[in-house]
């Protein structure tokens, strides 16, 4: 009897095709890539770009930032790049330290806003309903405060300076992350899985740890990315009404406080430190665009 050479299945036998064959033959084929993000790509030069300014500043800058050796509004040219304020400063040289400034003012708040904000969300996400609601009419008080007045009277107490800026501002922002993590809290734990986990004799402290916080993260994150770009605009909103990093340090917002009445003869005063705070902050906006894109799966788009 000759072999088949075909592959028509006879009586009885089974085709290659089965259900159970499918997924096998889809498995062997590559998994497609995740496209990277281009919110994620240019935010991250925008943001690389003054991260390499502001360290540049930490080792060199072209002047001291109080030699007023430059003469009075010199044009932008050699030897002062960018010319120098009504001073006689520098102008290069206070937007370097700037740089330092803003990202130090936005990471320290964001240090405060997200360890207050965070341990206040899980407090009132595993409260009882009496102090969860008394949780969260404080933080609405404090969301309603303004940080301005919240800023005005720390200087009053402390007297104006950066630590005092950036406490402020932290404070300001743990309300609207505590808010945040509270109403993500709550939504994890109506999961299945932490009943089953609990069930299971798993500590409340394991569970938050285990189960809460990374399921928390991704959105969390984001949001912190959102409230980093608004820290760094509140800081120099005080610092250009006086309640910032005093002199010499050149504060962004004190920068452009300085060189608003030569903003016709000098421009560039004015036009540099607003660019390079617009670069910041869109940076770090596009920074949480391409997070939210690449973690949250109904986002990603595949090729």
């Amino acid at each position: 009897m000759s072999e088949r050479t075909d592959l028509t299945p006879g009586p009885g036998e089974a085709t290659d095709l089965t259900p159970a064959a499918v997924p096998a033959v889809e498995s062997a084929r590559p998994a497609t890539r995740t496209r990277r993000s281009p919110a994620l790509v240019a935010g991250c030069v925008l943001l690389g770009l003054i991260v390499v300014t502001a360290l540049v500043s930490l080792f060199w800058v072209p002047y001291a930032p109080d030699d007023t050796t430059g003469g009075r509004l010199t044009a932008p040219g050699l030897p002062h790049l960018l010319g120098t304020d009504k001073l006689g400063r520098d102008l290069l040289t206070q937007l370097m330290t700037g740089a330092r400034i803003a990202l130090e003012a936005g990471l320290g708040a964001l240090a405060i806003g997200t360890v207050l904000g965070v341990c206040l969300g899980l407090a009132a996400g595993f409260a009882t309903r009496w102090l969860d609601d008394t949780l969260s009419t404080l933080l609405d008080v404090l969301i309603a405060f303004p940080t301005l007045l919240l800023a005005m009277l720390m200087v009053a107490a402390r007297s104006a300076s950066l630590s005092s800026a950036i406490l402020a501002i932290g404070l300001a922002m743990t309300a609207v992350v505590a808010r945040l993590t509270r109403i993500l809290v709550k939504r994890v734990l109506a999961q299945d899985y932490i009943t089953a986990a609990r069930t299971s004799g798993t500590s409340w402290p394991r569970v938050i740890t285990g189960h809460v916080l990374p399921n928390i993260w991704p959105t969390l994150g984001v949001n912190l990315a959102q409230q980093f770009g608004l820290a760094v605009m509140a800081e120099a909103s005080l610092s250009f009404l006086g309640l910032g990093a005093p002199p010499p340090n050149a504060s962004w917002g004190r920068v452009l406080h300085e060189a608003q009445a030569t903003v016709f003869t000098a421009p560039t005063g004015v036009i540099a430190p607003g660019v390079l705070l617009v670069m910041l902050v869109v940076g770090v906006n596009l920074i949480a665009d391409g997070l939210r894109d690449t973690l949250d799966p109904t986002r990603r788009r595949t090729r």
